[in-house]
């Protein structure tokens, strides 16, 4: 923990509702979204950088104190974070055009827990003033991508911690809560050293294949997912489907069937799926593997079904799209994770195995603390086609947040590298639902 420099000193926390500019947003579509904008609002009383610590909060035409508020993080790992207006290339134009109140905070660049302190410090603001803003406090849903992402992940498991209470208020941040209601993680990169580890354990079956290494490499790669596998263990992650415990030996079939499950919704919806990548077809939703029955699959839909969800996602009635659907005939009913993985590795240049000087920022993710109020709600999406981090860490997170009864709307995106913010109807669709059925 580091001291504060500004420790005794008094809060000024301000928020004056006349200080907005009204602006107007165009979209790619051609609509026109008009908002209010208040901007350069710090939310701590004793600033260190005032070129980052304050946030920017945005408020569109016919918002309420009950409408929900996106807070969308752009921190990086190298470099500190000045807030930025909305735009209509990712959530934050979206959000405004969808009526839901956009906040945006910048944050020091020091820590993974500085960051943290700032984005904390942003939440407990919007909370010190929801009577007086537009947007309702209780209904914040925390955004963001890779480094965002795994900052994101953490407000969403440490709501409340006292572990925090110090720094905060030393940094004269409100003395609210911190506690979101939901997060949307994309790409997060959760924790470094277990990322390494996660990545060899992943794709250690590339190794001297698709990716060639050096015997020392080598056999670094074997100790990092041998450390992986044990940390595995220690988890006691249970699987969702049916609640068996699952291990080192069971859970890259469980990733398995993570990959099945989203490369079907992507041919539902019309992708083309190439046989030489490790599936296997069929035509009759019923046929089943032995490896399957061992380890329960993704509900097989019929067609009606499947229909009707292509439609649900492709389907938009806030754009007034409409895509035709159609059956596409096949079911996947199992995956050489090992012919995926290699396939993978010949897409994009690997990681070496990462030494212990390799390690950056850590940005631990612990969840079952019974101290911290961990969100509801998550969003989690991870690139099936992502080679520069390892899908085993967000699975183990996602895995363990339903395990503690979250909601979890988990997928690892087909055809998606490292980025965040994509397939937004989804998205959306999924806030609509989470604000209006809980």
């Amino acid at each position: 923990m580091v001291a504060s420099i500004y420790a005794g000193k008094k809060p000024n926390l301000t928020f004056d509702t006349g200080s907005g500019v009204t602006k107007t947003l165009v979209m790619p579509s051609g609509k026109a979204v008009e908002y209010v904008a208040y901007e350069r609002l710090y939310f701590v009383g004793n600033v260190e950088d005032s070129a980052c610590q304050y946030m920017n909060v945005y408020v569109p035409k016919g918002a309420t104190q009950k409408t929900p508020i996106l807070l969308r993080t752009y921190a990086r790992e190298d470099r500190p974070q000045e807030p930025t207006e909305p735009t209509g290339l990712d959530a934050t134009g979206r959000a405004l055009a969808e009526g839901y109140v956009v906040a945006i905070p910048g944050g020091r660049f020091a820590s993974a827990h500085v960051q943290l302190l700032d984005l904390k410090a942003a939440v407990r603001y919007l909370r010190l003033f929801d009577k007086k803003m537009a947007g309702s406090a209780e209904r914040i849903i925390a955004d963001g991508t890779g480094v965002g992402g795994a900052l994101v992940s953490m407000l969403g498991t440490t709501g409340n911690h006292p572990d925090y209470e110090q720094q905060l208020e030393e940094m004269g941040a409100a003395d609210k809560k911190d506690d979101v209601y939901a997060c949307v993680c994309y790409s997060p990169l959760l924790n470094k050293e277990q990322e390494d580890q996660a990545y060899e354990w992943l794709f250690n079956c590339t190794n001297n294949q698709t990716r060639p290494l050096t015997a020392e490499q080598a056999m670094r790669s074997n100790e990092l997912a041998a450390q992986y596998a044990r940390y595995l263990n220690s988890l006691e992650l249970k699987n969702p489907t049916d609640g068996t415990l699952m291990k080192a030996d069971n859970f890259r079939s469980y990733i398995k069937w993570q990959l099945i499950k989203a490369a079907q919704t992507a041919k539902n919806a019309g992708a083309i799926i190439p046989d030489s990548i490790g599936f296997t077809f069929s035509d009759v939703a019923e046929e089943l593997s032995a490896s399957q029955a061992a380890t329960p699959a993704p509900q097989l839909l019929t067609t009606e079904e499947r229909l009707r969800n292509a439609a649900k996602y492709l389907n938009s009635p806030r754009q007034g799209r409409k895509v035709e659907t159609k059956p596409v005939g096949e079911y996947l009913v199992n995956l050489d994770i090992e012919t995926y993985l290699n396939f993978l590795a010949t897409t994009q240049r690997m990681r070496e195995p990462a030494e212990a000087g390799d390690r950056a920022m850590a940005y631990n993710v612990e969840t079952g603390d019974r101290t911290a109020q961990t969100a509801p709600h998550w969003y989690i999406r991870h690139g099936a086609m992502d080679c520069q981090t390892s899908f085993a860490t967000t699975t183990a997170f996602a895995v363990k947040l339903q395990n503690q009864g979250k909601e979890v709307n988990f997928l690892l995106a087909w055809n998606r590298t490292f980025g965040g913010d994509y397939a937004l109807d989804e998205l959306f669709d999924w806030m609509a639902f989470i604000v209006h059925n809980s």
